[in-house]
């Protein structure tokens, strides 16, 4: 008896001792985000994974408001995610955000359509539809402002970016402001013309991975993965080779889209293809900026909380110093995995 429960107590100690930490994150349709469907289904993610010993589970969403809101309840560990809405959702929420990785920004891919309109200054006492309280949000406003006009001279419809190409296929709807690939399937509609484009307020829409910072703090080894199998796919995507076709070709056909629609789609996507260029932007004076810009905007729509007192009252720390309250920081733009990535210790 006594030489079964030392069996058995072996036994329990190897078993706790294989066992992996597991991880989940979660992404939703966006050109810049497909090369998560590809990672996946090549098995990169995987290897990486299996580099550090750990298991991690990639989940894709087609609402992207509830793939956040499922990473802020704590449901996923990671999130691809824009950088307003990591400060006006999970940050505001109380989560302690670390950016990854700025996957790209936004050149183009989100754009303001009129129907049967042909300039932004039509817009005036429209009803636009959009994902109320995103990055949507903060576009209209800052393309608004090109124009002389303000959030008063229009009305928001909260519209799901799953729903918002059967919504302007509708008579009521004349005026919507959205992201690729909803974005290209609008404007190959009758009447649709679009007046106003990310690529007019360049680098301030950021397509970002974000991790809980407690996760990375315990889990070192998850930021490694994913930055490791995130750059070795943008390695394949930017050769000029068979494999590269192919890989976009899966991530057009994961979309939605051909591969001529998809490379559409990429053309006004600034791509940070290697760590190098991701790693200058995220550590470029801009960025603090930016977040001062899209902070003190989400602050006067009252998206920092009920308690906020002011756009600083959440901190966010970038590479070129802190915007805010340094003692409430809930987003950071930590590059010290690009680091690695660049100096070859992944």
């Amino acid at each position: 008896m006594k030489r079964l429960s030392i069996l058995l107590l072996a036994l329990t100690l190897s078993s706790t001792a294989s066992a992996r930490d597991s991880f989940k994150v979660c992404w939703s349709i966006y050109a810049g985000w497909m090369p998560w469907a590809y990672g996946v289904e090549q098995g990169i993610v995987q290897k990486w994974a299996d580099k550090y010993d750990i298991d991690i589970e990639v989940v894709q969403f087609n609402d992207y408001i509830e793939s956040i809101n499922q990473y802020t309840v704590g449901e996923f560990d990671a999130c691809s995610i824009t950088n307003m809405d990591t400060l006006t959702i999970p940050a505001a929420g109380g989560v302690d955000n670390t950016v990854l990785i700025i996957n790209d920004f936004s050149n183009g891919n989100d754009g303001i359509v009129l129907k049967d309109k042909t300039s932004l200054a039509d817009i005036k006492g429209q009803k636009v539809n959009l994902v109320e309280l995103s990055v949507s949000h903060y576009f209209l406003a800052r393309a608004l402002e090109t124009v002389g006009l303000s959030e008063r001279d229009i009305q928001v419809v909260n519209t799901s970016d799953a729903d918002m190409v059967a919504v302007y296929g509708t008579p009521e709807v004349t005026a919507v402001a959205t992201w690729n690939p909803p974005l290209g399937e609008i404007l190959s509609m009758p009447g649709a013309n679009q007046v106003f484009d990310s690529s007019q307020i360049p680098g301030e829409i950021l397509d970002m991975l974000v991790v809980k910072t407690e996760v990375l703090e315990k889990s070192p080894e998850l930021g490694k993965a994913l930055t490791g199998a995130w750059f070795e796919l943008m390695e394949i995507m930017q050769a000029k080779d068979a494999t590269a076709k192919a890989a976009k070709t899966f991530m057009a056909q994961a979309a939605g889209t051909d591969l001529a629609g998809y490379e559409a789609q990429l053309a006004t996507t600034a791509m940070f293809y290697t760590p190098e260029a991701a790693l200058k932007f995220t550590n470029s004076p801009d960025l603090r900026t930016t977040m001062q810009k899209v902070a003190e905007f989400s602050f006067e729509h009252g998206l920092l909380g009920e308690g906020a007192p002011d756009a600083g009252f959440i901190g966010i720390e970038t590479p070129a110093g802190i915007y805010g309250d340094r003692n409430n920081i809930k987003l950071r733009f930590n590059p010290a995995w690009l680091q690695m990535a660049v100096d070859g210790d992944l």
